[in-house]
């Protein structure tokens, strides 16, 4: 038996509400029959208590996988160099979470795209490119709302593009209560400039909320 749904989760940068974005996807595919997991197939920080994982299981109770952990907050290839270990190929990632018995899997990445996830030079790029290979997988793009997101924006979707995968949409990873003239102007390009729809816009703060609160809401913030 393998994996059903396969959903690739990426940012445009660090820092843009990935991890939210993530457990907001979980909570909604939660909703429906069958089992649901999220996995982090690389977690950097992990000596200042980082856990994207933990956050996740948190925020919305489904089944999380975290496979490596590094000590220091950097791109997973410079964090294993810098202590010392050896981290997996992403084709050994590939193949586990291919290989998984759960309806839905959820596979959060590290930083941006292009971020290297093994000493090899594998990317979350190659990753979902692989994975599209053996069974069919949706790529959803958390961006930032505010300046800069429309660059970032574009030069990810063309990324993934031009490896033939085409993204399942786009998330604002975090929408200001008070949005500003550019957080109202980028809403309204985001999907004009990429061609992509915005699926969802999460509301800043929401990893405050409590596990009962983050599964009430998060269905009302996809469109």
């Amino acid at each position: 038996m393998s994996a059903g749904r396969i959903v690739v989760v990426t940012g445009t940068s660090t820092g843009v509400g990935k991890t939210v974005a993530t457990a907001a996807l979980a909570a909604q595919a939660a909703r429906e029959p069958g089992s649901v997991v999220v996995v982090k197939p690389v977690q950097t920080g992990a000596a200042d208590g980082d856990s994207d994982a933990r956050e996740v299981q948190r925020l919305t109770g489904v089944d999380v996988q975290e496979w490596t952990v590094l000590d220091e907050p950097l791109a997973p290839d410079t964090a294993a160099r810098r202590q010392g270990v050896e981290i997996p190929s992403v084709a050994s990632y590939v193949s586990r979470i291919a290989a998984l018995e759960h309806d839905t899997v959820i596979v959060e990445g590290a930083g941006g795209l292009l971020v290297r996830l093994d000493a090899d030079g594998g990317t979350l790029l190659d990753l979902a490119a692989l994975l599209n290979a053996v069974a069919e997988v949706e790529v959803v793009v958390v961006a930032a709302a505010g300046l800069g997101t429309l660059n970032h924006t574009e030069l990810t979707v063309g990324a993934l593009r031009a490896r033939g995968l085409e993204p399942a949409g786009l998330i604002v990873g975090s929408w200001p209560a008070q949005p500003g003239l550019a957080e109202e102007c980028n809403r309204e390009d985001l999907p004009r400039l990429t061609r992509v729809r915005v699926i969802a816009t999460i509301p800043e703060g929401s990893s405050a909320l409590s596990q009962a609160d983050f599964e009430r809401a998060a269905p009302t913030w996809f469109a």
